[in-house]
């Protein structure tokens, strides 16, 4: 999937949406060996840059995400969208594909 390229200075997601900033790939391999570009994998670790209101309730009342600023975060492979903002890389992620925070 072809990454958006946002010409943007702040995203706000929405809902219980997360944006996270990609933490770079590994270059080598354990025993050194150096990759190219194109043989990394997709990391799939990053940091909270911004998160969401929360998903509303039926009451109309919004759910608190377990997710806050900061946290470093461990989600799915092919979840969300990506995102090229200023020359960095985010991933724009439903709170559901987060799979735990790493410190």
């Amino acid at each position: 999937m072809a990454a958006v390229s946002l010409s943007v200075s702040t995203v706000k997601p929405l809902g219980d949406r997360v944006f996270v900033k990609v933490s770079a790939s590994e270059e080598k391999t354990a025993g050194g060996i150096l990759l190219p570009d194109n043989a990394q994998e997709k990391p799939q670790v990053g940091e909270v840059s911004a998160v969401g209101p929360g998903k509303r309730n039926d009451d109309g009342s919004r759910q608190t995400l377990d997710i806050s600023l900061g946290d470093k975060v461990l989600y799915s492979k092919y979840a969300g969208t990506d995102i090229k903002l200023g020359g960095e890389e985010y991933v724009l992620l439903s709170e559901k594909d987060i799979l735990a925070i790493v410190d």
